[in-house]
């Protein structure tokens, strides 16, 4: 990985357009959802279908609302260099590479592997103040921050 070529605010731009994206298609999904349940007949044959609708249109809700709340936590992390670990951190170890910011998992951004994970996170805990040329272990395996941006 060239590392000089990736940049915190394309990271986390990157992360931004994910979560607005996954918004947008679940919205769409939710009003299909919705249209549908509409169109079936109101009649008791059709009862158990409205009701596994709805659970699914419930579903789906709290699925949005866990993405806004990722979108609005999101707004609060930091975008400025940092030489030790914190909010807003992207983390290069030799075993893999780190945003902290919001838990949205694995996501890959110039053909690299990145974790998105949040500062309440096990992994992000113990980097925590740590910099460059620090090591840690977590769940038996050792790291070691290369880099801290």
């Amino acid at each position: 990985m060239q590392k000089n070529t990736v940049t915190k605010s394309d990271i986390r731009n990157y992360i931004r357009e994910v979560i607005i994206t996954k918004i947008e298609k679940l919205e769409k999904f939710i009003e299909f959802t919705l249209d549908a349940s509409r169109e079936i007949k109101k009649t008791p044959k059709y009862d158990s279908i409205r009701e596994e609708m709805q659970e699914e249109i419930y579903q789906m809700q709290k699925q949005l609302a866990s993405l806004n709340d990722l979108r609005r936590n999101l707004t609060k992390v930091l975008n400025t260099p940092t030489d030790k670990v914190q909010l807003g951190s992207v983390v290069f170890t030799n075993k893999a590479r780190f945003y902290i910011s919001v838990s949205l998992g694995e996501f890959f951004f110039e053909g690299d592997r990145f974790y998105a994970i949040s500062e309440e996170s096990p992994m992000a805990k113990i980097m925590f103040g740590k910099k460059q040329g620090d090591s840690f272990v977590l769940n038996n395996i050792s790291q070691t921050i290369e880099e801290v941006m």
